[in-house]
C-alpha cells in the first residue's frame, strides 16, 4: 500500500465578511432591479467570481463613464475615490456601494487627518484599487510607500504634522518593519486608533505561520491580482516554505508534489470554498488523503447591506428568491 499522505486545511480560510457583502449585493441587485446592473472595476479580485456574475447579467467596466447616463452601477468592495463619486453624480448614476467598511474606515482616517493638517504616508501598493481610491481622499497631502527603503524618499513640510495609514490587505511583518522605519524618521508621527490591516488578512496569515513548519508546500487559492492572497504566500516563503498562489486545481504543478508528505492548503479572502474543494479532490487523487482541518481561530463577522439593497429585500414579494 502506498503511504498516506497529510492534507492540512486551514480555516479560517476563503472568503471574508466584506467580500461576502460584496458578492451579495451584486446578486440581490440583479434579482431585485434586473440585468444589466453595472459595476465599477472587479467587484472582487478573483476571476472566477467575476465571470459567474457577468453570466447573471453584470457589467464589469473600468470607469463610470462607460456606464449609460441614469444606469445603476455598483462600486467594487475595494472603495473609490471622492473624483469617481462626483463623475457619478454628474452623470446621474444610481449608486449602490459595496465598498467593505473596513476599507470605509481608511477613508474616513484620511480625510480626518488630512483636514487636521497632517502629511499622510499611505503604506500599500501604488497601482492597487483600494489605495488609488484611498489616496483620492486627500491627494495632495498623500505618499504612498511600499518598502522600508522608500520611507527614506518621504519629504514632508513639517515632520511633526505626519499620519500613517495602511491598506487592509497587507503582509502584517513587512507591514510593521515599514511602520518601524517611518517611526524612525518622524519620532512623532501619528497612526489610526486600530490598526487598518482587516481582520482576515490577519487571521489567514496567523493561520499559515501555524503550519508552516509542519508542511512541505504551503498552496494559496487566490487570483493573482488578489494582495491578499499573494501575501499569503509571501508569508510563507519567509519561513522557508515552498508555496504557490494557484488559481484553481488546474494551476498545481506535478513536480512541485515530487517528495511532498505534507501540504497546506488556504484561500485568499476572495476565493470561493468550491475551488478549494476542487484543490482538495485532486490532491487526494495524488495520495493526499489524510485530511485534517485546522480551525486556528473563529471567524464569525458579518456587515450590513447598504440601505439600496435593504429596501429592494423589503419591497420583493414574499414569494420572490431575493435573500439576504
Amino acid at each position: 500500500m502506498p503511504e498516506s499522505k497529510t492534507l492540512l486545511l486551514l480555516k479560517p480560510r476563503g472568503f471574508c465578511a466584506g467580500v461576502v457583502r460584496a458578492i451579495d449585493i451584486v446578486r440581490i441587485a440583479l434579482e431585485a432591479f434586473g440585468p444589466p446592473i453595472y459595476v465599477r472595476k472587479e467587484i472582487v479580485h478573483n476571476r472566477f467570481v467575476v465571470e459567474e456574475l457577468q453570466q447573471k447579467g453584470a457589467i464589469f467596466v473600468d470607469s463610470v463613464t462607460q456606464v449609460p447616463e441614469g444606469e445603476r452601477v455598483i462600486y467594487s468592495a475595494h472603495g473609490v475615490s471622492p473624483e469617481v463619486r462626483q463623475k457619478s453624480k454628474l452623470r446621474k448614476l444610481r449608486i449602490i456601494d459595496a465598498t467593505c467598511p473596513l476599507v470605509t474606515k481608511v477613508h474616513v482616517e484620511a480625510v480626518k487627518f488630512a483636514r487636521e493638517g497632517y502629511s499622510l504616508v499611505l503604506i500599500g501598493h501604488r497601482d492597487h484599487d483600494e489605495v488609488i481610491g484611498t489616496m483620492g481622499e486627500a491627494p495632495t497631502v498623500t505618499q504612498v510607500v511600499g518598502s522600508p527603503e522608500e520611507v527614506d524618499s518621504v519629504v514632508v513640510p513639517d515632520p511633526n504634522r505626519v499620519a500613517y495609514l495602511t491598506q487592509t490587505t497587507l503582509s502584517l511583518d513587512e507591514t510593521r518593519e515599514i511602520i518601524g522605519a517611518l517611526r524612525r524618521k518622524f519620532p512623532n508621527i501619528k497612526g489610526p486608533a486600530a490598526q487598518d490591516i482587516c481582520y482576515a488578512t490577519e487571521n489567514r496569515q496567523v493561520a499559515v505561520k501555524h503550519v508552516a513548519s509542519d508542511a512541505d508546500l504551503l498552496l494559496v487559492v487566490g487570483s493573482d491580482n488578489s494582495s491578499n492572497s499573494k501575501r499569503l504566500v509571501e508569508v510563507a516563503r519567509a519561513l522557508r516554505t515552498d508555496a504557490h498562489l494557484i488559481d484553481n486545481d488546474r494551476d498545481i504543478r506535478p513536480e512541485w508534489l515530487v517528495g511532498v508528505k505534507t501540504v497546506a492548503l488556504t484561500a485568499g479572502a476572495s476565493a470561493p470554498e468550491h475551488l478549494v474543494e476542487e484543490v482538495v479532490k485532486y490532491l487526494g487523487s495524488q495520495g493526499f488523503d489524510n485530511i485534517q482541518e485546522l480551525e486556528i481561530m473563529p471567524e464569525n463577522v458579518r456587515f450590513g447591506l447598504p440601505p439600496e439593497i435593504v429596501e429592494a429585500i423589503a419591497a420583493a414579494p414574499a414569494s420572490a428568491s431575493v435573500e439576504s
